[in-house]
């Protein structure tokens, strides 16, 4: 019996706090969490890249032959010898195992707040993430405004007219952006652009903010306003369709037609009621059209010439370069778990039915 009592008098003050603060354990249990993904989720990265055929020293020194041979007929590899080889890889720290770069990159990471240094470039990772971030993240949040936006507006109405050839037009078309490769649809507007010369085919005007900071806010308009669109209708296919069945599910409830019979007018029943209702489920998928909206910027990125982190990340991976993937990769999973996490949140603040941590 004393055995019993013992451990409860220890862990009182733990299920106290527990029961007082109930989302803000919750927060550190997703931390937590959060921590062990990313965790397992660098140390997967590291063997994945162990496994790759060639490493970042074979580029480096082919790199430096290239540019000694220039005009001459033929580069071979084998003009560095097996030394110059292995000593380069001891220096770069990659003659060790996998797991053992990743705790010291850990180490470096959390001890001295430091990313380590791209082995290309050789310029701090830090610096190299913190000049395309900003970039993806300003086109992924104006994404998703407008998809957000368009969606609710065009969700909502288009229920009130269920089964007219508006509604079936506008949800045959939503299906339709739904279903429709978003590879194929950054081709055909970079086409587009290309063939009728009305957008420029690259997504950054080619001077900086600094030099001209009102003609660059109006030239950024106009090379972002394709890779937009495409990101735009890319997404709001699946948003609109949900918000818009959601809708419909809910007209359709009890207490819809209670308030009906009450003499409630229509506009109080679809946006006091109604739409409300419609908000938990858009809050639980909004985190995965975030991390949808980052994912499919890598491809965006890439064929429109976009300076953001998705690009920096493919040209990471081509070169091999393992300090710079891991960061990029890291980083974009870290902020993909907060969203998910703030999404949650969300969800307990607006709906009041849901009490985490509580009995």
């Amino acid at each position: 019996m004393p055995a019993r009592i013992v451990p409860q008098k220890i862990f009182s003050p733990f299920f106290y706090l527990r029961r007082k603060f109930p989302l803000l354990f919750y927060i550190a249990g997703r931390f937590c969490t959060m921590c062990v993904m990313l965790f397992l989720l660098g140390f997967a990265i590291f063997g994945l890249m162990e496994l790759a055929p060639g490493d970042i020293v074979d580029q480096i020194m082919l790199r430096q032959l290239f540019s000694e041979t220039q005009g001459r007929a033929s580069v071979n590899q084998e003009n560095f010898s097996m030394e110059q080889l292995e000593a380069r890889r001891a220096e770069l720290g990659l003659d060790q195992p996998f797991y053992i770069q990743y705790f010291k990159w850990l180490g470096r990471v959390f001890l001295h707040h430091d990313l380590g240094q791209s082995l290309i470039s050789r310029a701090p990772v830090s610096f190299l993430i913190a000049s395309r971030l900003g970039n993806s993240v300003l086109l992924n949040v104006i994404s998703l405004a407008l998809i957000t936006t368009f969606s609710f507006v065009l969700g909502v109405y288009f229920s009130t007219k269920a089964g007219t050839r508006a509604d079936l037009a506008v949800t045959f078309f939503a299906l339709v952006l739904h279903a429709f490769p978003g590879i194929l649809l950054l081709i055909l507007l970079q086409l587009f652009a290309y063939v009728t010369g009305l957008f420029p085919i690259t997504a950054y005007p080619p001077f900086p903010f600094s030099s001209a900071p009102g003609r660059f806010v109006f030239s950024y308009a106009h090379h972002i306003f394709l890779p937009l669109l495409a990101s735009f209708l890319g997404g709001i296919g699946s948003t609109l369709r949900m918000i818009r069945a959601t809708m419909l599910d809910q007209l359709g409830q009890p207490y819809i037609t209670s308030l009906r019979s009450r003499g409630i007018g229509e506009w109080r029943v679809y946006f006091n009621h109604a739409f409300r209702n419609t908000l938990n489920p858009y809050i639980t998928g909004s985190a995965n059209l975030l991390a949808s909206l980052f994912s499919g910027s890598l491809i965006l990125e890439i064929i429109f010439a976009y300076p953001g982190i998705g690009r920096l990340m493919y040209e990471a991976v081509m070169q091999e370069d393992i300090n710079l993937v891991l960061a990029n990769i890291m980083f974009i999973s870290a902020l993909v778990l907060v969203g998910m996490m703030a999404a949650d949140i969300a969800l307990a603040l607006v709906d009041p039915r849901i009490r985490y941590g509580k009995e």
